[in-house]
């Protein structure tokens, strides 16, 4: 995360900087407004600037734009009044805190613009299976292609090989291809000289030079028009780009990582996508099952979602109903991850009594998921029964046991009393079949969530 501080408020922004350093922030100053758009220009980048109310913050939202500089603002300033907060929004700003600064405030902020709390949550196996391997992979600087349906996670994923590559400390940065118009996408990328077009006012360095050392992620790089498909390639291949207006070519260093939801193969074959362009970018291809097809991935994300936002809203945790239980595991999810969590949101919300139920599990329109259509949800609880039924067979019923009470464990985060509950046995039975695994030298997870425990 990279802050950009502009202005001085005497002093008081001094520990908004200590509070943002201690959420692992990278920060910078600037004193003026000018100053700003240089650092921003000069490739140093920032994800979030936080803007001394007393610079015309309106004049330096115009400026970004004009230059297509893409930077939230949070102006920041001392009178903690509605009417200042209401001019700062109303110039631009995307929220006002005022300060003294307050940790928790800070801490909110950056996470909301970084989405730093996301976090890879996975029980299934078919989901083990991609997460193997993009931890195999990530020591490398292979390009990455990271391929599924939207909502699947795929950006997250992304984030996941960065931070565990070598590369970690260096910059992680991002463009979505399919948000940035074709005519200013290739300056995004590799940035442009002064005078180069109409209103490029000064030099300004791309996303690659941004990157350098780190990690470029091309979201839904299967958007990006075939004539820059053929910049990116060169740029991939030898390692250099070409700035907008430029003569001089420019090094970098730099892993790619790419997402696609569309099958880039068949964009190939039709001549929508450079078939040279993919197989550089399809080194490794982590392919990202739809939550449809993870059925045990359902309830440990939604529980790690009510969590965070029980969190983030100050209310307390409340624990998942069995009916409501049942509500997410046969809805089929046609938007992903992305819809759960947004299910999630809402029911953290709605939810007044002690857990929550099918009447705070609702779709945006109202409708609550179990009055969805029949047809879907039995389609898909008899494709989770079958995948059930299949991983039984050829099985003895001990192994089958130890599965699911291992599972279960896994699934309470290790707590035993509510596992055994579940389970429908005592807790001292459920203990005496823990020690019995562990002294067999299976994994056992501690309580708390902790890391698992073998016999040794």
């Amino acid at each position: 995360m990279r802050l950009l501080i502009v202005g001085t408020l005497k002093g008081q922004l001094t520990l908004a900087t200590k509070y943002a350093m201690d959420k692992g922030a990278s920060v910078m100053h600037a004193d003026t407004a000018d100053q700003a758009l240089a650092v921003l220009r000069s490739g140093r980048g920032a994800d979030l600037l936080m803007v001394d109310v007393a610079i015309d913050i309106a004049a330096l939202v115009m400026q970004l734009a004009s230059e297509h500089i893409h930077a939230p603002i949070v102006a920041c300033g001392i009178e903690n009044n509605a009417k200042a907060a209401v001019a700062a929004i109303h110039a631009g700003a995307k929220e006002y805190i005022p300060l003294p600064p307050d940790p928790e405030m800070i801490a909110a902020v950056l996470a909301a613009v970084a989405n730093d709390d996301r976090e890879m949550v996975w029980r299934d196996e078919s989901m083990g299976h991609v997460v193997k391997l993009a931890q195999q992979i990530a020591g490398s600087d292979a390009s990455v292609l990271i391929t599924g349906e939207s909502g699947t996670g795929k950006e997250v994923l992304a984030r996941y090989v960065h931070t565990r590559s070598k590369r970690a400390k260096k910059h992680f940065i991002s463009v979505n291809c399919a948000a940035i118009p074709e005519a200013l996408l290739e300056s995004e990328l590799f940035g442009h000289e002064k005078g180069a077009f109409t209103g490029a006012v000064a030099r300004r360095i791309g996303k690659f030079e941004e990157a350098n050392g780190g990690t470029l992620l091309l979201d839904e790089i299967s958007e990006m028009d075939v004539r820059l498909q053929a910049k990116l390639l060169r740029a991939i291949q030898e390692r250099v780009i070409d700035r907008v207006g430029g003569t001089k070519p420019v090094p970098v260093d730099i892993r790619i990582i790419a997402t696609s939801n569309r099958n880039l193969a068949e964009a190939a074959r039709n001549g929508s996508f450079r078939e040279d362009l993919l197989f550089r970018l399809n080194v490794v291809n982590l392919k990202i099952p739809p939550l449809r097809q993870r059925p045990q991935d359902v309830l440990a994300l939604a529980e790690h979602f009510i969590d965070k936002y029980s969190k983030a809203n100050g209310l307390p945790p409340r624990p998942l109903s069995n009916d409501g239980r049942k509500a997410l595991s046969l809805n089929p999810w046609p938007g992903n991850v992305r819809e759960l969590e947004n299910t999630l949101h809402r029911a953290v919300l709605l939810t007044s009594g002690v857990e929550i139920g099918p009447d705070a599990l609702m779709t945006p329109d109202g409708q609550r998921l179990d009055a969805a259509p029949q047809s879907a949800a039995a389609t898909h609880a008899a494709a989770a029964a079958e995948q059930v039924t299949r991983a039984f067979v050829g099985r003895t019923v001990a192994d089958v046991e130890r599965d699911l009470i291992l599972e279960t464990l896994k699934h309470c985060l290790g707590n035993r009393t509510h596992a055994a509950n579940i389970l429908g046995i005592s807790i001292r039975t459920l203990r005496n079949k823990l020690n019995e695994y562990a002294g067999d030298g299976v994994a056992v997870p501690l309580p708390h969530g902790g890391d698992v425990r073998m016999a040794g």
